[in-house]
């Protein structure tokens, strides 16, 4: 094994010490907290280093890379889309993801639904939002979520699991309350097809404190494969 490899390695220790830690601070012994390796420009076999040591749920930007790679990672894995996701791209992944988190359009559930349907299974998504109202990224504003959920619960081929957001860097804790409050309040209104499960908050800078503040899906890129050129993961 290189040393590019054994770090990984050392990284991942690193991280899976930081979030049983970040729980024993501030959440339940029992709560559930997935790693999520993100996967952008990280080749396949390094990847596979991590699926190895059991960071098996691997997590997709990009449409093309995710399609030129798919067929050399570990069959462990368990891959989802976090990438913005056009419509007409949505028919290259749905049989091979698990689960969408970057819904921020009913046109874009409504054409996942279609082809979920043609497809013969049923699609899980979660619902992004744009939790710093920034014009760089992607995702809904607050105000429309109650709209969005409702019309997508409608749908008989997606099932809404949870929330997804990307809280501005070095933001304030209480963006990521004020993210755990939706999602909890959405919980409690149990609305017909939404199930709440999955609040997906948290990367490489922020991820102890999206664990204080009530995230079970931590996605890290750069802590686990080292940097890169771009600011997500």
């Amino acid at each position: 094994m290189n040393d590019e490899f054994r770090q990984v390695l050392e990284n991942i220790k690193e991280i899976c010490y930081n979030v049983e830690n970040a729980k024993a601070k501030y959440r339940s012994s029992s709560d559930d907290v997935r790693i999520m390796a993100v996967t952008k420009t990280v080749p396949p076999e390094k990847v596979n280093v991590a699926v190895a040591q059991g960071i098996t749920l691997l997590g997709e930007n990009r449409v093309q890379e995710f399609l030129s790679k798919k067929d050399a990672y570990d069959k462990a894995a368990e891959v989802q889309f976090i990438g913005r996701l056009q419509t007409n791209k949505v028919k290259y992944i749905i049989n091979d993801v698990s689960l969408i988190q970057s819904v921020d359009s009913f046109k874009l559930a409504k054409e996942i639904d279609r082809l979920a349907a043609k497809n013969g299974r049923v699609m899980n998504v979660l619902i992004e939002i744009n939790i710093g109202d920034e014009a760089s990224k992607s995702g809904i504003s607050t105000g429309e979520l109650d709209e969005l959920i409702c019309q997508t619960a409608e749908l008989e081929n997606v099932a809404v699991k949870g929330l997804m957001a990307i809280p501005p860097i070095g933001c304030g804790e209480d963006v990521f309350e004020r993210m755990n409050m939706l999602f909890q309040e959405l919980k409690e209104k149990n609305i017909k097809g939404v199930s709440m499960d999955i609040l997906s908050m948290g990367m490489s800078g922020d991820y102890e404190m999206a664990i204080k503040h009530g995230s079970n899906l931590v996605r890290i890129g750069t802590k686990m494969f080292g940097a890169r050129n771009y600011l997500e993961g």
